[in-house]
């Protein structure tokens, strides 16, 4: 394991991103610590549990933090604006694919189990099995916003930001999503539609 000295330890995202602007190369290593299993498990979620993409980009976005470090605007949190940085690749990956304006069709049982368990383990063992397949029938914008409100506990406020677009985009986004899930997934019933907050 890296030691990393508790000085950039106590130090906040946005002041490691400064003290990266000055050539530290410790701080990058502790904003990697920091970051690289949140983004590589949201790239996972995003492409269906696709390690070698997730493992693909998690290193091309280091890379962009590396080369993009003196633009940073250290009044925006860096959280945010990784994840923004990571949301517009995952949107490029998806249109050089030819993946990001293809309809998603499904049948009513598609994905879903139909037969509930005795054993409550076997059943969260398909349950887990079942929902990455379910995350995949969503559209991109409304499965991001589901990952990053859901997964990587983002506010509706800080999603609008990241995903350039207006609270109310968001929060409609995020009601289809789960509708969808919610029939999708309907055997296991783990969601339930309702108001999203920003709190």
């Amino acid at each position: 394991m890296r030691e990393v000295t508790p000085d950039y330890q106590a130090c906040s995202d946005e002041e490691l991103m400064l003290r990266l602007k000055e050539g530290e190369d410790q701080a990058f290593v502790e904003l990697y610590d920091r970051f690289h299993l949140p983004l590589y498990h949201y790239f996972l979620r995003v492409f269906n549990n696709d390690r070698m993409k997730a493992e693909d980009l998690l290193q091309e976005f280091f890379l962009k933090i590396l080369s993009r470090a003196k633009t940073f605007d250290p009044l925006y949190k860096f959280r945010n604006w990784a994840f923004t940085i990571a949301q517009n690749m995952c949107k490029n990956e998806f249109r050089k694919s030819h993946l990001f304006d293809r309809k998603n069709t499904f049948s009513e049982n598609d994905g879903c189990i139909t037969q509930p368990e005795m054993d409550q383990q076997l059943d969260l063992d398909r349950f887990m099995k079942a929902l990455p397949r379910a995350l995949s029938q969503l559209n991109f914008d409304q499965r991001t916003a589901f990952l990053l409100h859901y997964q990587a506990g983002f506010k509706i406020l800080e999603i609008s930001r990241i995903q350039n677009c207006s609270t109310g985009t968001v929060k409609s986004r995020l009601f289809y999503a789960c509708k969808k899930l919610s029939h999708l997934l309907s055997a296991f019933n783990p969601i339930s539609t309702g108001e999203f907050k920003d709190e």
